[in-house]
């Protein structure tokens, strides 16, 4: 045997010990989560990833990463590992979450215009096919329209819009398939008019938006109202209604029931989890997110984002999640869009 053989044989039988001991260490670890791993089987140090389909700093990575915090800062989980996942507004993300069949380590932030991307994008990967966790918040929509309008009173607007439908020019913050873009057609359709005839123009957010508004380029405008409570408070914009169950507080106008207007249209967003995760894991999650729910840190971040709760889990969320997609994807093939 060479002298270099016989120095390594010699090396390895004083090491074995020292092996032997890091086996050991190896083996207590696995058995009793030493660390912060992904599935340890301490739910506390569980980490997680989230997708988020929109840019940041939009409505989606806000509530998302509102979320994650709450969590964090509470220890209820490990770390959380957030990507934002951009395309087809939404839609990318969606597909992705969709691929992930079985992923017991990913949830994903969505809400209601993800639903309508995924008809107007053509997508396979449906809100129905994933697994609900959870709805979080909600934002009402409102109907503005400049100081001078004439309209005064939502039924002086659909008076006007019954008499000739394509002379009302409404203007919103999102692109087809968005809750700025179905509040509208939703509201003609509840009123009798054929979502066809509406003549409705798309802007970049809420500051296109109020400029649109402001110099009279458009007669009503569908938004939240979060970006407009400036031009609200110094009464150059006016709200003429509401569309949440209640009345919005700050907000001097009725809702669209009170105005006698069968319709109730919120913004919302919420959390799905991949496909054919197990029962283990939905409860879980379920179960993570509630918890999430009842802390300081996300009450906080309610009254900080002017989000109105609106926590959902189990087969209530799972029925509205189902009777959104209906509604969404019967406006949409009205205008034949899906």
């Amino acid at each position: 045997m060479s002298p270099t053989s016989h120095h390594r044989t010699g090396r390895s039988r004083r090491t074995r010990p020292f092996v032997a001991v890091v086996v050991a260490i190896a083996l207590a670890c696995a058995t009793s989560s030493c660390g912060v791993t992904r599935g340890s089987d301490d739910p506390h140090n569980r980490r997680l990833q989230m997708m988020i389909p929109n840019s940041p700093g939009g409505g989606y990575d806000l509530t998302g990463r509102a979320a994650a915090k709450a969590l964090e800062d509470n220890d209820l989980t490990g770390r959380f590992e957030i990507t934002n996942v951009l395309g087809a507004s939404g839609t990318v993300a969606m597909q992705r979450l969709a691929n992930s069949e079985g992923a017991d380590d990913l949830v994903m932030t969505m809400g209601l215009g993800v639903v309508g991307a995924v008809y107007t994008n053509r997508s396979d990967a449906r809100v129905s096919d994933m697994t609900p966790i959870a709805r979080l918040v909600e934002e009402q929509e409102g109907l503005l329209v400049p100081a001078d309008s004439p309209f005064k009173t939502v039924d002086d607007l659909v008076e006007a819009w019954e008499a000739d439908p394509g002379s009302v020019t409404i203007g919103g913050g999102s692109s087809p398939g968005g809750p700025d873009h179905l509040f509208p057609f939703q509201l003609a359709q509840e009123v009798g008019i054929e979502p066809r005839d509406v003549t409705y123009v798309p802007y970049d957010g809420g500051g296109p938006l109020t400029t649109a508004l402001l110099g009279e380029k458009i007669d009503v405008g569908t938004s939240g109202l979060g970006e407009f409570e400036g031009q609200i408070e110094d009464g150059s914009l006016r709200v003429l209604a509401v569309s949440g169950e209640e009345r919005l507080d700050g907000v001097d106008a009725p809702t669209l029931t009170e105005s006698g207007i069968d319709l109730v249209f919120t913004n919302w967003r919420g959390v799905l989890a991949p496909p054919d995760i197990s029962q283990e894991q939905v409860d879980y999650l379920v179960d993570l997110f509630t918890e999430m729910h009842d802390t300081d840190e996300w009450r906080e971040a309610l009254a900080l984002n002017g989000w109105t709760d609106n926590f959902a889990t189990g087969e209530e969320f799972t029925t509205f999640l189902e009777e959104q997609d209906r509604r969404v994807e019967d406006t949409l093939k009205e205008l034949g869009l899906a």
